[in-house]
């Protein structure tokens, strides 16, 4: 499978005016973004939808695996929430890569209160290893893996 990064994904493409834009970082725990839920997000009275924090996570995952040099797609994503997450609340999203077999990578991911540290929710998930590009324009976009087609045999 081939994947093209064109700068419109929801959960982190700087073209997605609609969507999170998320900036994962990679260092010593694994690939690591701040965000604040809008209110356009919302769920019951004050709470984010429970699928924006699944996607919180999904992304968490999908940039370790970019980070570590695996990209791939979810295959399976398992989220055990914890508590809600309140509109407005800062949060720190962090995905590492737990391991990697053939073409399948498995990872895990959590969401965080930046005010007391409490955890929100977190995910293991299997990706399935793809070819990957990255439009030339948005390269820097996309992190210190974005060097050309990476992926299956890497």
């Amino acid at each position: 499978m081939e994947v093209r990064f064109d700068g419109h994904c929801f959960g982190c493409g700087p073209l997605n005016e609609e969507g999170l834009q998320l900036k994962f970082v990679p260092g010593p725990e694994g690939s690591v973004a701040e965000f604040v839920v809008p209110p356009r997000f919302q769920s019951w009275s004050g709470m984010a939808h429970g699928g924006v924090v699944a996607l919180l996570l999904d992304e968490a995952v999908g940039w370790a695996a970019w980070h570590a040099g695996h990209p791939g797609v979810t295959g399976r994503l398992q989220v055990s929430f914890r508590r809600p997450l309140k509109l407005g609340e800062p949060v720190r999203v962090v995905g590492k890569v737990e391991n990697v077999r053939r073409s399948l990578v498995y990872a895990s991911a959590y969401v965080e209160s930046r005010d007391d540290g409490s955890r929100i929710a977190d995910a293991t998930a299997t990706l399935m290893a793809v070819e990957t590009h990255v439009d030339a324009e948005l390269g820097g976009a996309h992190g210190p893996a974005a060097e050309g087609t990476r992926g299956l045999g890497d």
